[in-house]
Order: C-alpha cells, then structure tokens, then sequence
C-alpha cells in the first residue's frame, strides 16, 4: 500500500483483527453485486469506500424518480441513465480507486457462469426470485460465498451461504414456485430499511473476504423494523435440494 491508501484506510486499518493484512485482501478482491437499487447502494458505497478492488455490478434498470427515496447510490440529475452508469460514477467519486465494470444485461443461467467464476464473492440486491435462483445455482456451481439480503415493507433479512463450506444454499430456504412475490411498488418499503440490510450485507462481506470476526455463516438474520426486533436463526442443508443436495444431479 501506498502511503495514501494507508491514510484513506487508516481507521479500518486499526480495527483489531483487520490491519493491514486485511486491507490488503479487500485491495485484491473481486466482487460481483446484483442489483443496484436500494441494497446495493448501500453495498456498493460501503464497499467501496472500505477499499475493495474491484466490483462487478449488474443491473439493466434506469434510475427512476421513484427509486430516491431509498436507492442513495442516485441522484435526481441521474433520473433516466442506467443505474450502473450512475454506480460507477458515483463510485469513482467516492473512490477512484475502485474498479467499477459495469453489467448492462439482464442474469441468467447463460451468463451468470462467467460472471461469477473469478470473483471472490457475490452480492445479491435483486428483488425477483427468478434472479436469486439463478444466481444461488451459478453460486453453488463455482464455490463462491453468497451473501444475499431482501427488504419489503419494514421488514428486512440478510443470509450469509457458503456453498464453498458445503452449506446450505438459497434453494435449500426457498422453493422454486415460478412466482414472484410483491414488490415495494404494491407493498412499499421505508427509505432506510434497505441501508440497514445493505450495510450489514457490506460488513458482511468484509469478514468473509478479510477472515473478521465470525461472518454470519449458515444464518438468516431478520429484523421487524417496525418493533426493532431481530432473530437469527440457523440454517441447516437439504439433502433433496435440487441445486446443492444429492439430487442435484445437473452439476455432476
């Protein structure tokens, strides 16, 4: 490190267990970031400003008046341009640093392969469970660590899967109805809920990348923003998953 990341990090750098060890993995890392909405704002600024390297981020949506309410990685000059050109360039203000590759397509089976092969980790912000699916699948196949968050109203959760410590994946909590639930266009969300969840989906990745503290591993944290409650629980593999279990005869 040059001596003015090691002024720009030098608070993270101190924290324990971090140091510069760990400032140096965030520097090399690579992450792919699905979504770049209201969790992924969050994620793609945190991140970031806390050094990673390089980020992938995948979207195909354009910046909307609606989105401001929640999705701060936007501005209202970048209403009508492409979420991920307004990423990366609030990004490289933020962090000039940083490797911002901009993803302009839709994810799906055919891509996300490639996508996810020589990153280190992946961050899902997606709203569709058609996304997530095929991202879990693209996960499981290539080892990569999913760290995977989900907002809705006052409600909020966050997963951290470890496909690459043979632990459970997204398909073992969710079965695949081909259905997609409500979004917050009919059921709302409140502005800061999906920052909560995005940061820890942040702080997450940072202990997993940088080996910090105990990363939430085979757990599902869930908060009721509404009461400020907060349950974690354990997750525990499927053996008839479809994607990770032993009838997951597609990966063979």
């Amino acid at each position: 490190m040059n001596d003015e990341q090691l002024i720009r990090y030098s608070r993270q750098i101190m924290v324990p267990g971090l140091d510069l060890d760990g400032q140096a993995r965030l520097l090399a890392s690579r992450i792919l970031l699905v979504g770049a909405g209201g969790l992924g704002s969050a994620v793609a600024l945190y991140l970031a400003a806390a050094g990673v390297g390089h980020l992938r981020v995948a979207d195909f949506d354009r910046v909307e008046l609606t989105n401001l309410q929640r999705q701060i990685l936007h501005g209202t000059a970048d209403i009508g341009r492409l979420k991920t050109d307004s990423a990366r360039d609030h990004v490289t203000a933020l962090n000039p640093e940083v490797t911002v590759e901009p993803i302009e397509q839709a994810l799906d089976a055919d891509n996300l392969p490639a996508l996810v092969a020589d990153v280190d980790l992946v961050i899902d912000g997606s709203d569709r469970f058609s996304t997530r699916f095929a991202v879990n699948a693209a996960c499981v196949r290539a080892g990569r660590p999913l760290i995977t968050g989900a907002v809705i109203g006052m409600d909020g959760q966050v997963a951290v899967l470890r496909p690459d410590l043979e632990g459970p994946c997204y398909r073992c909590l969710y079965a695949d109805t081909g259905e997609e639930t409500l979004g917050c266009s009919e059921t709302g969300v409140l502005g800061p809920l999906p920052g909560v969840v995005g940061s820890l989906q942040a702080v997450e990745a940072i202990k997993v990348l940088t080996g910090l503290g105990e990363p939430l591993n085979h757990r599902l944290l869930m908060v009721d923003a509404l009461d400020q409650r907060w349950r974690r629980i354990e997750l525990r593999r499927d053996p008839a998953c479809p994607v990770c279990g032993s009838a997951a005869g597609q990966w063979d």
